[in-house]
């Protein structure tokens, strides 16, 4: 009996230990454990909340150099970005070639030649006729003078062969007028025959009637684009050439949504971000279009699309770099305030019709109501409901309550 007492000692005192620990676990297993969450902090400071929209560079007046008259443009040798002067020549241009002519109109061209020809040999016949009887009536004239002068013939026979003489030397002139009338037609009947392969012809002529015409730069700039670079037959009114002054007139475009338009005013301060360089470039508003117009997403959705126009306020220099048609991110501005209680976004949450955030005190996470103003999307502005310095939870958990434990999650 005596060696019975400390066994049954024993397995009571394991037993005991046993069901402790058991108890222990339990409790372990279903103590409430602190949420892991990130946190941030209510602070004073300027808030800027802006419209963000790519927008591109353009230079406000584009002038085309266009040719005036149709012709065939010579190979221009001007580049893009070259410097210019108004007035400088920028290309050359001549009169078009001749076109092909077809077998039929070739020939009927060629007999007009043989006909304007035969006509030219007769009207100077005709003016060796006329110049014979000028020399018969001048003839004629001088002796009437000297017999009237000795009394043989009257005065009217005198005057009879002066007057026959005048009228000759009107038909020799009369004649040589039909001369220079056939030699033009010969010309034209000629000027039918210029083809492609009438080289030497072509040749003669362009040299003796035909010179280049120059296209002039009517600016100062620089050539934006050259349209046509490679000699062509170009219509009236074809554009060869864009020039601008890109260091003058350099504007930026952009294309806002009709809801974000009507938010923005002419001088607003604009922000141009992305566009390559150091920095931000400062801008403004320069003028609004009132016409909205439609236009088709990267998604297919259709959106009414604002034109809105920025002009530069940095110095031309801070954008030298700058071209027609850069891309930048223009960031318009629409509320700002130098020194205002904000918090994360990221901390506020839908409730109630309002917004809340988790207040961290004691390691517990109290839901507070909040007013809030102007967000930009990163941070919002805090109007009523917390004060400088609280913690707060970022992104909180959608499990957490009211009261939860939390505590920081560490980085990484």
């Amino acid at each position: 009996m005596a060696l019975n007492r400390p066994r049954n000692r024993t397995r009571l005192v394991l037993g005991f230990g046993l069901a402790l620990l058991l108890v222990l676990a339990l409790a372990a297993a279903f103590w409430p454990r602190p949420e892991l969450v990130d946190l941030g902090q209510v602070t004073r400071g300027p808030l800027v909340v802006t419209i963000d929209e790519e927008g591109k560079t353009e230079v406000r007046d584009v002038y085309v150099v266009t040719t005036p008259v149709a012709g065939r443009l010579l190979r221009v040798q001007a580049m893009d970005g070259d410097e210019v002067a108004q007035g400088d020549v920028v290309a050359h241009m001549r009169p078009a070639a001749p076109s092909v002519l077809d077998l039929r109109t070739r020939e009927q061209a060629r007999a007009a030649v043989a006909a304007a020809q035969a006509a030219l040999l007769q009207a100077r016949a005709e003016v060796n006729v006329a110049q014979a009887d000028v020399d018969l009536a001048v003839s004629d004239h001088d002796r009437a003078k000297t017999l009237a002068a000795r009394g043989t013939i009257s005065t009217a026979a005198l005057d009879q062969a002066r007057t026959a003489a005048l009228a000759a030397q009107a038909r020799v002139e009369t004649a040589r007028a039909a001369v220079a009338m056939r030699e033009a037609e010969l010309a034209n009947a000629q000027a039918q025959l210029i083809g492609f392969d009438d080289q030497g012809l072509a040749e003669a002529l362009a040299e003796v009637g035909a010179s280049d015409i120059p296209l002039r730069s009517p600016v100062d700039g620089r050539i934006l684009r050259v349209v046509e670079q490679s000699e062509t037959s170009l219509e009236a009114g074809a554009p060869v050439l864009e020039i601008g002054n890109i260091a003058q007139d350099l504007q930026v475009a952009v294309d806002l949504i009709s809801s974000d338009a009507v938010q923005v005013v002419p001088g607003a301060r604009v922000m141009l971000d992305d566009w390559g360089g150091p920095g931000s470039l400062e801008a403004e508003v320069e003028r609004i279009a009132p016409l909205g117009t439609t236009e088709v997403s990267a998604l297919g959705v259709e959106e009414q699309r604002v034109r809105v126009i920025l002009r530069f306020t940095a110095p031309p220099e801070a954008r030298a770099a700058l071209g027609h048609g850069y891309r930048v991110l223009a960031r318009i501005v629409i509320w700002e305030e130098a020194d205002t209680l904000q918090i994360p976004q990221s901390a506020a949450f839908r409730e109630g019709g309002g917004w809340a955030v988790f207040r961290v005190e004691s390691g517990r996470a109290v839901q507070v109501p909040v007013t809030l103003g102007q967000g930009n999307g990163r941070q919002v502005q805090v109007v009523e409901g917390l004060d400088d310095g609280d913690i707060i939870v970022l992104y909180p958990p959608a499990d957490l309550t009211d009261g939860g434990l939390v505590e920081q999650r560490q980085a990484g």
